[in-house]
């Protein structure tokens, strides 16, 4: 079956523009990028006046609309894959907070039963294990009894239950055993964040070294900045080798703060994520994360000590703050949210870009100075 979408602007990741172009997609694949015959028999989907760029990869989020990964059955991942579909993210990896060893297994089987693309819903890319293996000093709103050491062992036989699919694990690399922890995750194909951490600069390059690739939600969880210990704050912000994420919504980190980490970190590390709870999409009330109370009001979202819980933000609006934040054009900003997360886990062959043999996964925009969604597309098929 072909569909092709004509007249639109359509996004170039390599050339970092809008282009002209038709595309010609055929049972949920991108067949031609840049379509000059469009056969008799295909569905004409009119695109005059619209941006068409990459479905969005939110590659942290625990989950959306009263879903929550840590506890969802299969019913309740098909739902949360149909949730992100509708506000634009077409691939996301589950993430799973901190819980006791047999919730999370748990928890892996259930996402692992819906790994199947389905046409017109989120596709899992995989499973983020941000949970349990954290500093309790920098815990964030992880129960403290949740936690525990870095244990290489356990970390086999979690990542024998996410596999297929791709892993990511984040982890405070400055305790005991890290080395061996994350060499143990990259041994198995995994990739490795830094997160909750405590970690000095010298821990965190060091880190760096034995096969961290990212700093997972950038600023939150860190150790401060110092003049005389810049921290693993700063180590985010200047290596140029690993990916960066941050929660753009104005809460977790000032305005200015992401403005800077635009104008330090490259352009092609740079990451947007949500770290969304469950209470994404809805009103203000109690909710939860991984089963701990979070209250909600005015989007914002706290545990009973106070503590930022996740977010409430979605990466659409997440691509609109960062060009409000940063100055930067949708042009600049497309990227973060779409080909660099991609590429961050090996999976940029399959999403994030707008181009022959990937997945058919786009979101339609109308007015790219102030975005507004207009149409989302996942594996072909309108959401």
């Amino acid at each position: 079956m072909y569909t092709v979408f004509k007249n639109g602007f359509v996004y170039n990741t390599d050339l970092r523009e809008f282009v002209r172009a038709d595309v010609l997609c055929e049972n949920g694949i991108i067949a031609d990028a840049d379509c000059k015959s469009v056969p008799a028999d295909a569905e004409v989907v009119d695109c005059t006046g619209l941006y068409m760029i990459p479905g969005l990869v939110d590659v942290h989020s625990h989950g959306r609309t009263k879903g929550d990964f840590n506890y969802a059955d299969e019913d309740g991942v098909r739902a949360l894959r149909k949730s992100y579909a509708a506000s634009g993210t077409t691939t996301l990896m589950a993430t799973l907070a901190s819980d006791t060893k047999e919730s999370l297994l748990a928890s892996m089987e259930a996402i692992g039963r819906n790994r199947t693309v389905e046409p017109g819903t989120a596709t899992i890319a995989g499973t983020h294990l941000e949970g349990r293996y954290l500093n309790p000093k920098r815990r964030g709103a992880h129960a403290t009894e949740l936690l525990c050491p870095l244990d290489a062992e356990e970390l086999t036989e979690f990542i024998g239950k996410m596999l297929p699919l791709p892993i990511h694990v984040s982890c405070a690399p400055e305790m005991e055993g890290g080395e061996t922890f994350i060499k143990t995750a990259k041994s198995f194909g995994a990739t490795c964040g830094m997160v909750h951490s405590d970690a000095t600069y010298e821990e965190s390059m060091n880190a760096v070294a034995w096969g961290v690739t990212s700093f997972t939600h950038t600023y939150n969880a860190m150790r401060p900045i110092h003049h005389r210990e810049p921290g693993n704050m700063v180590a985010s912000l200047l290596t140029d080798s690993a990916y960066s994420e941050f929660i753009v919504d104005g809460e977790h980190s000032h305005p200015m703060m992401i403005a800077m980490a635009s104008r330090l970190k490259p352009a092609d590390k740079l990451i947007l994520v949500t770290d969304s709870m469950e209470a994404a999409g809805c009103e203000d009330g109690e909710y939860a994360i991984a089963g701990l109370p979070v209250y909600v009001q005015n989007g914002r979202a706290v545990n009973s000590e106070g503590a930022l819980a996740g977010s409430t933000l979605d990466l659409f609006t997440a691509v609109c703050n960062y060009m409000k934040f940063t100055g930067k054009t949708l042009e600049e900003t497309v990227p973060c949210a779409t080909s660099n997360p991609a590429a961050m886990l090996g999976i940029g062959n399959l999403c994030g870009k707008i181009a022959n043999g990937l997945r058919a996964d786009f979101v339609l925009i109308e007015n790219k100075e102030s975005p507004v969604r207009k149409a989302v597309y996942a594996g072909g098929v309108r959401v």
